[in-house]
């Protein structure tokens, strides 16, 4: 397969749009900055910003009739690839279109789309997206803030009443936003009997966090009365994004300010919702944001394809020892290089394609009517996890290209200071990798429970008889039933990553089941099984991104290779597991070893066209230059 061929392949059906965002990198004075100020930074990406807005780059996910393209899909490919360049440039347009904007359309209503959207997707409204607080993380149920409603004036009350609930890391807060959508605790509807609030005129029910749109500054850029920010100041990296902290001291905002798609209150004060759960309710509120979380994957993975382009063109022509008398080698071909280049190379390329199927689900659920809770909870499962696992891969893989790259990779023009320092957010952002994990695990135990719920009692008894088998493998070492199976077969590779999940699954559900069942707090029962709950998760990431990569990989030899290598090298990662519960043996385990190296010695001739595939712009890779050129 010629480069072409493959570049064509990762692109897919959204080619165009991302040759486009290529282009626009490729441009002069559109290239990452290197050793700016601050200010000049953030002035340098807004007005990159406010570029592509004009060009019509930036709006494709909204509809139409406010300035958009209705292209969900393409909205988050164009994102994504715009990661090959400035990363302050890709979080700007993330906090404004994906967060602020996306806000708007998908937490508010037609009027709030008719006033709003067509000034957030054109820049007329810079905006933020305020749910981080100082004190409560990825709590966002005990958000600190209040939005008290005030039947009188038929306007909310925002307030910060600590400082632990005052937002925190806001991006576009401390230069550039004009408006926030906030996320606050809402009290409103007052009932006999119910729970009440201190919280001045009005003061009623705790309703949940809810999100409404408050002003920050006016046309002018001066913060309005009530409202103050604070600039988060310097950052490890993204030093082009203004982050700010911002304190609310009872800001009235009109009623129509709340955000309303799932709540509604009167101008009486009377609080209404179509989902009657509150905690449901909630989770469905930022089920509609996920958009964000799957971007940020895309560009975790793009910001990756960098690095190795940069690290694998390096180890092409740079050499170094070798036979005595002879030209020294190449870095690329000793085995060690291969290790530390080939097999993340080969697990980006994996990922490129479960980010693609992630995009399709994504665009299916968001224009699709009759979307369910299930198809729904399936896109959350699959984001969290893919986004965990993407994000961790970025960091541990540019650091491996950037000892791979020796002292010249120490060097901020050849860009991996920027990549390791503005990618290292992203683990956290979001979505902090460790809970998104979580979060994955809980939906796939409910899956599995309303699955065993489903069988027959015949079903039972073989669900229960092929677990026992399990347990009955890692006690008296029975042979795993793939020995016979051969290692490259992409039947072996699933077959190995579905029994490690399905195993770990079963394991975590049953300890859960039985803590429980012996009366202990859940909670205490969870933290206890964190570690399973996690391995539970990963084991399946592992799997769908197999999945999606063995779909494409049979159409070309290359690819079918690198398939193999990113399954073989999972399975070598997890090699003492599998031995330990009787799935490989010792001389099965070791080769699997003698399999990833020869695949590795296999693979090392296309190195070359498997980053150039990628198709990052030349002036995106500091000053990494082609192979030939550089042999030159």
């Amino acid at each position: 397969m010629s480069t072409k061929n493959l570049r064509a392949l990762l692109d897919g059906d959204y080619a165009e749009i991302r040759d486009r965002v290529r282009w626009w990198l490729s441009q002069p004075g559109n290239e990452p900055v290197v050793d700016l100020p601050m200010e000049e930074h953030r002035a340098k990406v807004l007005a990159w910003v406010q570029e592509l807005t004009a060009e019509g780059d930036t709006g494709r996910g909204f509809p139409a009739e406010y300035g958009g393209q209705d292209n969900v899909g393409g909205s988050v490919a164009s994102f994504g690839a715009l990661a090959f360049g400035d990363l302050s440039l890709l979080v700007k347009c993330g906090v404004q279109f994906g967060l602020f904007g996306g806000a708007i359309l998908h937490l508010g209503t037609a009027r709030h789309h008719e006033r709003y959207l067509r000034a957030a997707t054109s820049m007329e409204l810079p905006g933020c997206f305020a749910m981080t607080e100082t004190g409560h993380g990825s709590n966002v149920q005990a958000l600190g803030t209040t939005a008290t409603y005030d039947p009188e004036a038929e306007e909310f009350v925002v307030h910060t009443p600590s400082e632990d609930a005052r937002k925190d890391y806001i991006g576009n807060a401390a230069r550039d936003g004009r408006m926030a959508v906030v996320f606050a605790q809402l009290i409103a509807g007052c009932r006999q009997g119910s729970p009440q609030r201190a919280g001045g005129p009005g003061a009623g029910e705790d309703r949940g966090v809810h999100a409404l749109l408050v002003p920050l500054r006016d046309e002018d850029g001066d913060t309005l009365a009530g409202v103050r920010i604070e600039d988060c100041g310097a950052k490890l990296g993204l030093d082009g994004v203004d982050n700010g902290r911002i304190w609310f001291d009872h800001v009235r905002v009109p009623r129509e300010n709340l955000l309303d798609r799932y709540a509604q209150v009167a101008p009486d004060g009377t609080y209404t919702s179509a989902i009657e759960n509150p905690t449901k309710r909630f989770f469905t509120m930022l089920g509609t944001l996920i958009q964000g979380r799957i971007s940020v994957s895309g560009a975790s993975i793009s910001a990756t394809k960098v690095a190795l382009t940069i690290a694998i063109r390096r180890a092409l022509t740079r050499r170094q020892f070798g036979v005595p008398g002879e030209p020294e080698a190449l870095l690329m071909d000793y085995r060690t290089h291969q290790r530390r280049l080939l097999i993340p190379l080969a697990a980006t390329y994996a990922l490129s394609f479960a980010q693609d199927r992630l995009i399709a689900e994504l665009h299916e659920v968001f224009t699709n009517a009759d979307t369910g809770d299930r198809e729904r909870r399936e896109l959350e499962t699959l984001a969290a996890g893919v986004k965990a696992i993407a994000t961790w891969h970025a960091t541990e893989t540019i650091q491996a290209c950037r000892e791979a790259c020796g002292g010249a990779g120490y060097l901020r023009q050849s860009r991996f200071a920027a990549l390791k320092a503005d990618t290292d957010v992203f683990t956290t952002f979001e979505g902090d990798n460790t809970v998104l994990l979580q979060l994955a695990a809980k939906n796939l135990l409910t899956d599995y429970k309303d699955a065993f719920g489903e069988l027959d009692p015949l079903g039972t008894a073989q669900f229960i008889a092929g677990q026992a088998f399990g347990m009955l493998a890692e006690k008296i070492g029975i042979p795993g039933r793939d020995e016979g199976g051969d290692l490259l077969a992409r039947k072996t590779q699933l077959e190995l990553f579905k029994w490690r999940h399905e195993h770990v699954l079963g394991g975590v559900a049953r300890r859960l089941k039985k803590g429980i069942g012996d009366g202990r707090d859940p909670f205490s029962v969870l933290v206890d099984c964190q570690d399973h709950v996690l391995t539970t998760a990963r084991s399946w990431v592992d799997l769908v991104v197999l999945e999606a990569f063995a779909e494409v990989a049979g159409r070309d030899p290359v690819l079918d290779k690198l398939c193999s290598l990113y399954a073989l090298s999972r399975i070598e990662a997890e090699r003492g597991w599998y031995q330990e519960h009787g799935k490989l043996t010792a001389t099965r385990s070791k080769a699997v070893i003698k399999a990833v190296n020869e695949l590795l010695a296999e693979i090392r001739p296309h190195a070359e066209m498997l980053v150039d595939a990628f198709g990052v712009p030349d002036a995106c890779l500091g000053d990494a230059k082609p192979v030939a050129q550089a042999a030159a």
